[in-house]
């Protein structure tokens, strides 16, 4: 298999990587950079563990080939917050008790970040959208919702610092 050299900025650190040209962005981020708050669920893009933000875009890293992120920004759920210095959506997550097993919580967070970008006073309709696409086997969808909500009444009195 063919090796292709990759300049890839992830988490705010700029990385020039040498990967088959079979990895995907998930192998990539787990093996190569040792990132392995992104999870391998499904491998088929269907669970959204392995949810990471491409050029601010949720994208399913599983089916991605890492050498299409060559030029471009990833963030993984590392690059959300600190365990000193958690994001307000983190300590949302945390104040609801939106975590159980915590397999999916990686992409949760990616995908309601993402969210809050685009739009930091969603409804609650609009919140279970932006989720669709992460699958939760454990808490239900209702304390992960709430802590958005709170995340989001966070980013209006911290203009954006979700």
């Amino acid at each position: 298999m063919a090796n292709h050299t990759i300049a890839v900025t992830v988490n705010g650190a700029r990385e020039h990587l040498d990967i088959a040209s079979n990895m995907t962005l998930l192998q990539m981020l787990r093996e190569k950079l040792a990132l392995t708050g992104t999870k391998n669920g499904c491998e088929a893009g269907e669970c959204g563990a392995c949810t990471v933000l491409v050029n601010g875009e949720p994208v399913n890293s599983c089916m991605m080939l890492a050498v299409e992120a060559d030029g471009c920004e990833v963030m993984t759920v590392e690059g959300l917050g600190s365990q000193d210095q958690p994001s307000p959506l983190q300590q949302a997550f945390a104040e609801h008790n939106a975590v159980q097993c915590g397999f999916c919580t990686p992409g949760m967070l990616i995908s309601a970040h993402a969210l809050l970008q685009r739009n930091p006073h969603p409804t609650e309709a609009e919140i279970k959208e932006a989720l669709v696409g992460n699958l939760c086997r454990c808490t239900g969808y209702v304390r992960i919702i709430e802590a958005v909500k709170t995340a989001s009444l966070h980013a209006a009195v911290d203009e954006g610092g979700v």
